[in-house]
């Protein structure tokens, strides 16, 4: 098998491995793996799995097997078992003040010709009125997402149970 990046594992990195599968208190991801890289290791060239049903047998994509190998051969075990990492972290494009005025935003009067507010509609406000230069529907959707908190409540309430009966 002509291979370029070739996993062979020291017998405490196989030790390592097999105690993180076996203990089992552990991230999903790092036990899987921990597998693959078991299966990865060029011990044997004869019970050596190929790529592809490595991937079936820990249902993942080739490719990430591949990364995995690559990940263990250029940066080491702990890399390996660990998620690759953002290179360009998310950037956050509503901050506070941006989302009190969609909020208000969303409490105000509707444009004429609609029902109510949409998240397409809010958007293109946003945009128009010039609270932010671009905004997507979803980005909207995550601001304004509903929260399960309980704000008064018949049952679980601020109401004295007194009123409730009324």
């Amino acid at each position: 098998m002509n291979i370029k990046y070739r996993v062979t594992l020291t017998p405490n990195e196989r030790n390592e491995l097999k105690l993180l599968i076996n203990h089992g208190r552990t991230a999903g991801y790092r036990i899987k793996h921990a597998q693959i890289l078991l299966a990865l290791d060029a011990i044997d060239e004869n019970l050596q799995w190929t790529d592809k049903k490595i991937a079936d047998a820990y249902q993942c994509c080739e490719k990430t097997v591949g990364d995995l190998r690559k990940r263990f051969v250029e940066q080491g075990l702990d890399a390996a078992l660990e998620r690759k990492r953002r290179e360009i972290p998310p950037c956050i494009k509503i901050d506070g003040e941006t989302e009190a005025k969609i909020i208000a935003l969303t409490c105000s009067k509707v444009p004429d010709g609609y029902e109510r507010w949409t998240l397409r509609l809010l958007a293109e406000r946003v945009v128009a009125l010039g609270i932010m230069e671009s905004v997507s529907h979803t980005a909207i959707a995550g601001c304004l997402k509903k929260t399960k908190s309980n704000h008064g409540c018949n049952k679980h309430g601020a109401f004295p149970s007194r009123l409730r009966n009324l």
